[in-house]
């Protein structure tokens, strides 16, 4: 367990979907949650568990990843410090659909299901912001299905960098990405082999849009991923 740190003083109180809950609840919630630290490659919960509440990252990266038939990893979305995990299940009484991951050492608060759905019931300005969220979420999956129907794997690469550093931003220098993925995770991400996601990226060092160390990518053209992309900038 972590040291328990306060949702009043929390960095990410207002970029959460608590941003909009009233004071008396936020306060329920800070009394009751749970605080830990996961190390990088930790599992928060697994696929087929039951959910026993939602998570809220405090600070880190998480990676929500589904097997497939094949039980090859298909990465379905990648989460910051704001972010909330584990509701869908939680709502739908049904177990998780996927695995939750810390992409690097990561800060959690845990909220349990008997506070967050006793919440929700009482503070229709929570379950609004729920709503939304959840909406926003059905909208994100409706146009990557499209894209990786009728876009060519170029162009979903680099739709792809650009929606990590949308995710995550740069380090300091103002060009790096700011976090390490593996190739295969840009591959899953992409949907494609990962042969397919190496050779790319090295067409597109080639073509001085990016600067590959290890995991490290640097984005040397915004501009030019946005056409690589077939973007609307």
């Amino acid at each position: 367990m972590h040291d328990h740190l306060t949702c009043q003083s929390c960095s990410q109180r207002f970029n959460s979907v608590f941003c909009k809950a009233k004071e008396e609840y936020v306060n329920m919630i800070n009394e009751q949650k749970i605080c830990n630290v996961y190390k990088k490659g930790q599992i928060l919960f697994n696929e087929g568990a039951y959910p026993f509440g939602v998570f809220c990252i405090n600070d880190g990266k998480i990676k929500l990843s589904h097997s497939g038939d094949d039980g090859k990893e298909q990465i379905i979305r990648l989460l910051k410090a704001g972010d909330i995990l584990g509701y869908r299940a939680l709502l739908s009484g049904e177990r998780y659909s996927a695995s939750a991951v810390a992409l690097e050492d990561t800060q959690i608060c845990f909220i349990p299901k008997e506070l967050f759905t006793s919440i929700l019931k009482v503070d229709p300005a929570l379950a609004f912001e729920m709503m939304k969220m959840l909406s926003d979420e059905l909208h994100k999956t409706e146009i990557k299905l499209t894209h990786l129907a009728q876009k060519p794997i170029r162009e979903r690469l680099a739709e792809t960098l650009l929606f990590i550093k949308e995710t995550y931003g740069y380090e300091a220098d103002g060009i790096t990405l700011n976090v390490r993925l593996s190739r295969e995770e840009i591959a899953n991400l992409v949907g494609t082999a990962t042969e397919s996601a190496i050779r790319l990226l090295s067409e597109f060092k080639k073509d001085g849009m990016v600067e590959l160390d290890g995991k490290k990518i640097k984005i040397l053209s915004q501009k030019e991923l946005v056409k690589t992309a077939n973007l609307q900038d």
